[in-house]
């Protein structure tokens, strides 16, 4: 196993410069950058985390760009993804502009999505999530996923837990604002504990879970 030293400056340095050349002659001129200051690093450090977490997959570099008006080759950010049920874990993520931690569910299909409003609406497991919501709202972490407008079809505009009934996915993330620890090998503790305060989130989200789970068994 590698060991972690941080994820340098140069991390950021590249995804600088390829947003401003988006091509494969820049990728190919700069790829040992992308594997010694960028993937590298990300693999020691989600390695590292392993035990705690489960296997990391690293997301590939380049975008699918079938069918999207931007065809720009690569994307300008690298992930690392740690799953334990369906589109559901911990996600880390670095670019131009510094360190993204996160977790939550980033999709569900029909199924998946009436157990978990089934789960929002139920006074025990309802009351459960909105507590958690409300504590990483607390501790700085940023609410996310993608919602319906008003209502979803078939529930009251009135329930008390609306907001979190209209998700149709569940995230939390943060940036971290402490460039001295991210680049050392200081990060591995704080990724840690970032993390543990999300696990309840990801077991939450985990146990509405309707297929076979993927990565660790918790």
């Amino acid at each position: 196993m590698a060991s972690f030293t941080g994820i340098p400056h140069a991390a950021t340095d590249f995804y600088a410069r390829l947003e401003q050349d988006n091509t494969k002659e820049f990728w190919a001129a700069h790829r040992e950058d992308y594997e010694r200051d960028v993937a590298g690093p990300l693999r020691a450090l989600t390695d590292r985390l392993a035990d705690d977490f489960g296997e990391a997959k690293l997301f590939r570099p380049h975008r699918d760009v079938r069918f999207s008006a931007d065809k720009s080759p690569y994307k300008t950010h690298q992930g690392a993804y740690v799953p334990v049920a369906e589109a559901t874990g911990w996600y880390v993520q670095v670019s131009a502009d510094g360190l993204m931690l996160g977790g939550g569910c980033y999709q569900m299909d029909a199924a998946r999505l009436r157990a978990y409003r089934a789960a929002v609406d139920s006074p025990g497991t309802g009351q459960e999530l909105e507590s958690l919501v409300a504590g990483l709202r607390e501790g700085g972490w940023e609410i996310g996923g993608d919602r319906v407008k008003t209502a979803p079809r078939g529930w009251d505009r009135e329930h008390e837990r609306i907001e979190l009934l209209r998700h149709k996915n569940l995230t939390c993330m943060r940036w971290e604002q402490d460039g001295d620890i991210v680049t050392t090998p200081r990060l591995l503790d704080e990724v840690r504990g970032l993390w543990e305060q999300v696990r309840p989130l990801v077991d939450w989200l985990a146990a509405t879970d309707t297929g076979p789970r993927a990565g660790v068994d918790r």
